[in-house]
């Protein structure tokens, strides 16, 4: 008697997944933003060119959260926000204090930056662009602390929002973003074509409540936010479109991701109305993804994160450095060659490699893969090549340090495969290793995730 009872307890407290193993609930959902535009006019990011701080505001900067459990328990959030980027030091405090606070892993969160060039600096990114005593602005400083704190406490509010919810993934088009390396700005309007890779997608994911209202949009585009380069915040064309799509969407929170846009600019450029154009523009293609049949995602959540190390080539000795920083008259490149000096005159060695951030998820079959720093377009159509065309594709994620130029730009040079490594403060440019090393690792992660490639190219 005792058994058959222990038998009763235990089917009443298995959970039942029905047929062929498919779980009987489904998908939880929680959204949260939050305002994080400075309150003071500290000092803007992205622009060297830039003389004084920062002067008002067109509209407020954004971060916004989407945390997600599947039918299993499994937890993921997506953050994404008005940034120029996410830095490693950055990053890694925010996830930290998530695996204290939920018991999240650095799979289960993906940090997006909309690579805005109209927000704040923050503490230790890109330090040579900016004048010296930027660097010392205790107000940049405080700001970076306080951003942390938000977005640690926006994750939490996300999850706490968290109700049953369907999921669904499309993809849509639209066309204002060109390739800078192939097309010169002053003469793009009158070109009679566009030369170069691109990635016209538009991917959107939509979240409804149980009775089918939206409650968030989180769509993407891959063109550089560099519409604007003022003195006035701004989430750029981005930030537009997410005005616009609350706007139609009375009571969702839409959320924008950037995807491999680093050699990828808007055009036309330089105006606000230009600006909010594009913005409008990136607004119709997701609402019509939103209008037409999307594909519903399964309440199955699967993730991967892993740090692989690309290699950089062999620095630069202190002769070098020095006639380069006497010879030089780019400031920032001055300023870069006489801090690595004093680097190797203090006895400090140069990285020759770096911890580059790659994840995966499978959200219901819906293939994502995010990757850290300013990613070329070529990624994204080789990614599609191999996985399929519906694959989403992140950069600027987790970790913004330096661009990731395919093989063919690394070989050309030029600014996305030589001298951005200035800009971003690394001793030397990658080695022509490093576009094998990230497929390599992201075709062998995706099929720990359940995601088959479909090429082997």
């Amino acid at each position: 008697m005792k058994s058959i009872n222990s038998l009763i307890i235990f089917f009443l407290f298995v959970p039942y997944y029905g047929f062929a193993g498919s779980p009987s609930t489904g998908w939880k959902a929680g959204v949260a933003e939050t305002i994080i535009t400075p309150d003071e006019y500290i000092w803007m990011a992205g622009y060297a060119a830039r003389k004084r701080p920062a002067e008002g505001k067109i509209h407020d900067l954004w971060a916004k959260a989407l945390a997600l459990e599947d039918s299993l328990g499994n937890k993921a959030v997506l953050v994404t926000a008005d940034i120029l980027g996410f830095s490693k030091e950055l990053s890694d405090k925010i996830r930290a204090q998530l695996k204290t606070d939920l018991n999240l892993s650095e799979a289960q969160i993906i940090l997006n930056a909309s690579h805005t060039h109209s927000g704040p600096v923050l503490t230790n990114a890109l330090i040579d662009i900016y004048p010296i005593d930027v660097n010392r602005d205790r107000g940049i400083s405080a700001y970076t602390a306080r951003l942390e704190s938000q977005i640690v406490r926006l994750v939490s509010d996300a999850f706490r929002a968290a109700k049953p919810a369907e999921l669904y993934a499309g993809n849509g088009i639209t066309r204002f973003q060109i390739n800078r390396r192939n097309n010169r700005e002053a003469i793009a309007e009158q070109q009679p074509e566009i030369k170069g890779p691109h990635d016209h997608a538009v991917p959107v994911i939509k979240v409804t409540d149980k009775e089918g209202r939206i409650q968030a949009i989180v769509f993407g585009y891959a063109c550089h936010p560099t519409t604007l380069d003022g003195y006035l915040w701004s989430g750029d064309y981005p930030g537009f479109a997410q005005i616009e799509l609350n706007k139609m969407y009375n009571g969702c929170t839409a959320m924008f991701f950037q995807g491999a846009c680093g050699d990828l600019n808007p055009m036309p450029r330089r105006t606000v109305p230009v600006t909010k154009q594009h913005g409008l523009t990136l607004a119709a293609a997701v609402d019509r993804v939103l209008q037409e049949k999307m594909k519903r995602l399964p309440p199955v959540l699967t993730m991967t994160y892993k740090e692989i190390n690309l290699p950089l080539t062999t620095p630069p000795d202190k002769e070098y450095l020095d006639k380069f920083a006497e010879e030089s008259t780019v400031p920032y490149f001055k300023r870069w060659a006489e801090r690595m000096s004093a680097q190797l005159a203090e006895g400090h060695a140069f990285i020759t490699s770096y911890p580059y951030p790659l994840q995966i998820w499978n959200m219901g079959g819906q293939a994502i893969v995010s990757m850290g720093g300013e990613v070329v377009v070529e990624y994204a159509i080789g990614l599609k090549r191999i996985f399929g065309h519906e694959l989403f594709v992140m950069g600027y994620s987790n970790d913004v340090m330096a661009y990731i130029p395919s093989l063919r730009i690394l070989k050309e040079g030029g600014y996305e495969g030589a001298t951005s490594q200035i800009v971003y403060g690394l001793p030397s440019v990658w080695s022509e290793e490093i576009e094998a090393l990230i497929y390599q690792e992201i075709k062998k992660s995706a099929v720990t995730v359940g995601i088959q490639p479909k090429s082997e190219n």
